[in-house]
C-alpha cells in the first residue's frame, strides 16, 4: 500500500511540477512544453523528479 501512495504521490507531484515549468517557460518565451499524458504522468510516478528532468532533457535534446 505504501508503494503505491508513493507512486501516486509522485505522479500528480511531477504532473504539477510540469503544468508550472511549462508555463514559467512560456512566459519566458520558450517554447519547450512537455505534454501532459500517460506517458509522462507514468514516467514523473516511477523516476520521481529525475524523471521529470529526463523530460525536458529529451525536449531539449529534440530542439537541437
Amino acid at each position: 500500500m505504501e508503494r503505491i501512495l508513493n507512486f501516486l504521490l509522485r505522479g500528480i507531484l511531477g504532473t504539477i511540477a510540469i503544468y508550472f515549468i511549462n508555463g514559467a517557460l512560456a512566459k519566458m518565451g520558450i517554447s519547450l512544453g512537455i505534454g501532459i499524458n500517460a506517458a509522462t504522468v507514468l514516467t514523473s510516478g516511477i523516476l520521481g523528479f529525475p524523471g521529470v528532468l529526463g523530460l525536458y532533457a529529451i525536449g531539449i535534446y529534440k530542439i537541437l
